[in-house]
């Protein structure tokens, strides 16, 4: 593959990658009271939904971005294996067993993100000829 397709193909996948956490995070800001009750009745504390929002938003622009693109990815790996444990360990449940293999499947796009890093269309690139 030629350098500039890998670039805007690996530039696309972050950006496809990135789309459903920056979502996620804008639709928990339109229904905080929802997502807070979510979060309790999964035993977590509702204190952590401004963290949570913020870090779906930040990191998914991050990675759109193409900036510390290896750590946000790790870090987002972990976040999506960690969310698949705690939301979607219900496996009698077909649907929650496909959310589960869903947050499975990013943690490996993103693992591979790890490990390629943002590609030449990115800030990292740019920092990297700086």
């Amino acid at each position: 593959m030629s350098t500039r397709l890998q670039s805007a193909a690996i530039s696309a996948a972050r950006v496809m990658m990135a789309l459903i956490f920056i979502l996620s995070g804008l639709s928990k800001i339109g229904a905080p009271e929802a997502t807070r009750g979510y979060m309790e009745a999964m035993h977590l504390p509702g204190a952590l939904l401004w963290p949570t929002i913020v870090f779906e938003i930040g990191s998914g622009a991050l990675i759109v971005l193409g900036y510390r693109t290896r750590i946000v990815a790790l870090l987002l790996a972990g976040f999506s294996l960690l969310t698949a444990a705690v939301f979607h360990h219900q496996f009698a449940d077909q649907i929650q067993m496909i959310m589960f293999l869903k947050n499975i499947a990013i943690a490996g796009g993103f693992l591979l993100l790890a490990s390629v890093g943002a590609g030449g269309l990115s800030l990292d690139a740019k920092k990297a000829i700086a």
